[in-house]
């Protein structure tokens, strides 16, 4: 049984250098302060639709002009994926995460005297969004690094960051917004996001063993730094955005899927607050909305980080992420059925169920496939390429309210194209796997007949040896030198 999980899901690449990783001690606290690091990543885009109205009629903006906030920030976040990936290469997470929480909380409060909705994609969407790419992508790659057989354990603990401070911030930011305005609500947020500079100090790089080879002063390596300088600069943006990965077929296909979670999956939770305000609902009330998705998901993406990580699921973990596509996808296209806020209250829960699910899984599914030494190259590039749904997706579901003056078209849009990546990924990852399974079997029994082969020909010289005439045993020793006819003799 277990030889058939193991052809049906083929392991990830097996890290052969570097120290095995601690799995435990100081790594939980890196888990911690990628908890609060990726929070603020995954929740401010997020939290910020609560003062989109304010900002809307304060700006005169249209539907889909405002949504061009978020999807910036989302975007810029996403496509910062290699740079960011090369600074922490270079420089550690720790610096990196540190200089994205200062960037974050002086895009905020800059962003607090803007008079203009360009004014606001610049600072909360470019600077906000490249402080938010640090602290994402620095947190990954950390957490790979001091955990291997808890890797989904831990990686869905990080993960839950985004629901638990999506739960604060929803209501901590109406509360705001009704007593100093979206301007002084800004500012305040902005000093809260200064806290992703502390969750950066507490990434202690991973600690090496010193080798002698390597500790030794080097003599002839600064002389040649000098001369390859550029060339090295060179080797580092190919390694951060390694096109050989569409070479795989295996990423290709989580890379399809994946886009078209991404471009449906943010704009459900702009518009969930506005709504429910259509809807003659309160707006503490509509706020407490994302609230309640928050608290779900909290508890979901460590729950689905302890599934994913049994015996019987992480060998099967590419079929669970497709499921949780289609699951999050479904009841997108029900929300237009929920008229009252109690159906609003179910449909959260279960958007929240959803979403923590695919975002716990989501880029473990990319170790999975890569391993955690190419992991950080493809997180690059598949962020890269992210930032073109993501950058399209929201301001195209405002579009769609702007068009038709009614919600229910964005929830059908977001609704269908995630349901349909996550069959595209089931079918596809049935097909792959099963076409690697062949493959497999077709090498081993082409290995056992070439080894069939090599055992008869040894028994067939053997015998030949055994029947050969006395005569011929008395050529073969004639024709040995004399020294080796004495060691005979």
């Amino acid at each position: 049984m277990s030889y058939t999980l193991d052809r049906k899901m083929p392991p990830a690449p097996a890290d052969v250098s570097g120290p095995k990783p601690l799995d435990g001690g100081w790594g939980w606290m890196v888990v911690f302060g990628a908890h609060i690091s990726i929070g603020f990543a995954y929740s401010t885009p997020k939290a910020l639709s609560i003062f989109f109205k304010e900002i809307q009629e304060d700006l005169g903006a249209s539907y889909s002009e405002i949504a061009w906030i978020s999807s910036i920030m989302l975007a810029v976040m996403y496509a910062g994926g290699p740079v960011s990936s090369m600074l922490v290469s270079r420089f550690g997470s720790r610096p990196v995460v540190m200089m994205g929480g200062l960037m974050c909380g002086v895009s905020m409060v800059t962003a607090s005297f803007g008079s203009s909705i360009v004014y606001l994609y610049l600072c909360i969407g470019i600077i906000g969004g490249w402080g938010l790419c640090f602290n994402l992508n620095a947190s990954l790659t950390i957490i790979s690094k001091y955990f291997l057989a808890k890797r989904p354990l831990a990686n869905g603990l990080a993960m839950a960051g985004s629901p638990v401070f999506l739960c604060f911030l929803a209501p901590v930011n109406q509360f705001l917004l009704g007593h100093y305005g979206w301007r002084g609500s800004l500012l305040i947020l902005g000093g809260m996001m200064l806290n992703c500079c502390v969750a950066g100090a507490l990434m202690r790089p991973v600690a090496q063993p010193c080798d002698p080879r390597a500790c030794a002063p080097p003599q002839e390596v600064k002389q040649t730094n000098n001369t390859k300088s550029s060339g090295s600069c060179m080797k580092n943006v190919k390694t951060f955005v390694d096109l050989s990965f569409f070479k795989d077929q295996g990423f290709i296909i989580y890379l399809v899927g994946n886009v078209m979670f991404i471009f449906g999956a943010y704009a459900p939770i702009v518009f969930l607050s506005a709504y429910a305000i259509s809807l003659g609902v309160e707006e503490y009330s509509a706020a407490y909305l994302l609230s309640i998705m928050g608290f779900v998901d909290m508890f979901v993406r460590p729950g689905t980080g302890l599934i994913a990580n049994s015996k019987w699921i992480r060998p099967r973990i590419q079929y669970l992420f497709s499921f949780a596509m289609v699951f999050n996808g479904t009841f997108h296209l029900l929300c237009p059925l929920m008229t009252t806020y109690t159906l609003l209250v179910a449909y959260a829960v279960f958007f929240g169920v959803g979403f923590g699910m695919v975002f716990a899984l989501i880029f473990e599914c990319l170790m999975d496939l890569m391993g955690s030494q190419r992991f950080p190259s493809a997180v690059g590039l598949v962020t890269i390429i992210e930032c073109f749904p993501m950058l399209l997706g929201p301001p195209a579901a405002g579009f769609l309210v702007d068009i038709f003056g009614d919600y229910k078209y964005l929830f059908f849009m977001c609704g269908g194209v995630i349901t349909t990546g996550g069959l595209f990924l089931f079918v596809m990852n049935v097909y792959n796997y099963n076409r690697l399974d062949r493959a497999s079997r077709g090498d081993d029994a082409e290995q056992n007949q070439n080894t069939t082969e090599n055992q008869e020909q040894v028994s067939s010289s053997e015998a030949q040896m055994e029947l050969m005439d006395p005569e011929a045993k008395e050529t073969n020793t004639a024709q040995l030198d004399p020294e080796d006819r004495q060691e005979t003799g």
